[in-house]
């Protein structure tokens, strides 16, 4: 009798699997995920709500040093969401970004970024700070892009010190209040709009 292999649709991923298969992976540090192509093997019952928490078949997964692993093989292509490794891809629900930007250190004249899942990412050019407002509210929604096209909410005590912090400079022909870091300048809203 032939093993099916990988990939086909009788064969259900579980998050058992995928951490064993980026233990074997990894050698330490972020695995290679650019390079790896493994075929789609349907959709993992894994979500990460908004405020950061990964929940498995609908219960939070309690093991910091698990969220972590499983964080360091999620890619996003689109607007879609998967855990890749070496032999296989799934796809995740994610709320809003994947990461939350939890604290934040000043690093001389730059911002440096501590996530829910221990990344360290200073704000400069290739990790720009964006801001969101909501259409109904006109709620800001700070971000930060981490790695690999992924993002990290900014949690709403860090943007309050951010504001704290911010300046007026100049973007797109106009004066605005915002960040700088990294020898860049993040606008946040329009200086005119600060009353």
């Amino acid at each position: 009798m032939t093993k099916e292999p990988i990939g086909q649709k009788d064969v259900k991923p579980d998050a058992g699997s995928l951490e064993k298969s980026v233990r074997d992976a990894s050698k330490g540090g972020l695995p290679p995920v650019e390079a790896w192509d493994p075929p789609f093997c349907g959709d993992l019952d894994m979500e990460i709500r908004r405020d950061g928490t990964w929940f498995y078949q609908g219960t939070p997964i309690g093991r910091k040093s698990l969220v972590r692993l499983f964080s360091t093989i999620l890619v996003r292509k689109g607007d879609a969401y998967f855990l890749v490794t070496p032999v296989e891809k799934v796809g995740i629900r994610v709320e809003d970004a994947p990461f939350v930007a939890v604290d934040f250190t000043r690093e001389g004249p730059d911002l440096v970024f501590e996530t829910n899942v221990g990344d360290t990412v200073r704000a400069d050019a290739d990790h720009p700070i964006r801001v969101v407002r909501d259409p109904q509210t006109d709620e800001p929604a700070p971000y930060i892009l981490v790695r690999r096209n992924l993002e990290a909410l900014i949690d709403r005590k860090s943007f309050y010190r951010l504001v704290e912090i911010g300046e007026t400079g100049r973007h797109a022909g106009g004066d605005w209040f915002g960040l700088r870091s990294g020898g860049t300048f993040f606008p946040v809203i329009p200086a005119a709009e600060l009353g």
